[in-house]
């Protein structure tokens, strides 16, 4: 079993800043597949950004150039920065692992973006 716990969400203005962060229990974090979804209110859940164990990152190309995921596998961590925030970012971001065929979720941590 695989806990992961998002942070670092809140209210921003448009053109902001956010950074999340996602913890995640488990000694094998490194070969994990990590990776962001969102769902803005009354849409689907959408893929954002993720990376394999091996670094590779793939990028929603609503967010290219904007967002950068990263992993720490010190810290059991994968970060979200997100740059020049929009109004169409707001939604509640979640948190993924991909590990031996199974996917682990985390709760979701809320990022509003308003001015």
């Amino acid at each position: 079993q695989v806990q992961l716990v998002e942070s670092g969400g809140g209210l921003v203005q448009p053109g902001g800043s956010l950074r999340l962060s996602c913890a995640a229990s488990g000694s094998i974090f490194r070969l994990y597949t990590m990776a962001w979804y969102r769902q803005p209110p009354g849409k689907q859940r959408e893929l954002v950004a993720s990376i394999t164990s091996g670094g590779s990152t793939n990028y929603a190309d609503s967010v290219k150039g904007r967002f950068t995921i990263s992993r720490d596998n010190a810290k059991n961590t994968v970060y979200l920065q997100m740059n020049s925030l929009k109004f169409e970012d707001t939604a509640v971001y979640y948190c993924k692992a991909a590990v031996v065929g199974i996917d682990y979720w985390g709760k979701g941590t809320l990022v509003t973006v308003s001015s």
